[in-house]
């Protein structure tokens, strides 16, 4: 399960929870690893921190609240502070020994009479995603084959390529989405003690 912990567009005061809130995520999650992180501003402030973790940890998605004078402006009127977790879908990968379906049939093009007694065309098909590939532009089925494979396994590299890049973009959405109020969860004080 993948989450991300992020301040939105919120001050030093945010990013420092931020920080905070990932420490108590490890804390209840040992085998949790941060994903990525992009820094605040301050020392030991985030904007954002990926984690992932093996158990279920949805509970932990909503806002979160953070109820402390500021460790930055002392004088600073402001002590409700809000942060976002949110879920992300987990990064499917492609297994690259999926069965493939292997197809020949004829074809014209090159080859003479050849091609008319020969099944020299290929059609390779991957099985887990569905993608099909078609190879007419040699004489033989194994030159074929070879072209069809080179030809299935670039689509697939970028297809793989495309996913990376939504789960990307889903999470920097992800980043803007804080709603303040109804939270999740609320700490207390500069030791970020859990209130509820």
């Amino acid at each position: 399960m993948r989450l991300q912990i992020s301040s939105g567009q919120g001050p030093a005061e945010c990013e420092r929870a931020v920080y905070l809130l990932a420490e108590e995520f490890q804390r209840e999650f040992p085998d949790a690893k941060v994903l990525s992180l992009v820094k605040g501003h301050n020392k030991d402030c985030f904007c954002s921190i990926t984690l992932e973790t093996e158990q279920d940890a949805s509970s932990w998605a909503g806002t979160v609240a953070w109820i402390c004078q500021s460790p930055f402006r002392p004088h600073h009127k402001r002590k409700n502070w809000y942060i976002h977790v949110s879920l992300l879908p987990d990064e499917s990968h492609q297994e690259e020994d999926s069965e493939y379906k292997l197809e020949y049939f004829h074809c014209g093009g090159k080859g003479g009479q050849n091609v008319n007694k020969v099944e020299t065309g290929v059609r390779l098909t991957h099985m887990a995603s569905g993608l099909t590939v078609t190879a007419t532009e040699e004489r033989t089925q194994e030159a074929n084959r070879r072209i069809a494979q080179k030809k299935l396994e670039a689509l697939l590299a970028s297809r793989q390529e495309e996913a990376v890049a939504q789960h990307k973009n889903e999470a920097r959405h992800e980043h803007y989405e804080l709603v303040r109020g109804n939270p999740v969860r609320i700490y207390e004080g500069q030791r970020f003690q859990r209130k509820s």
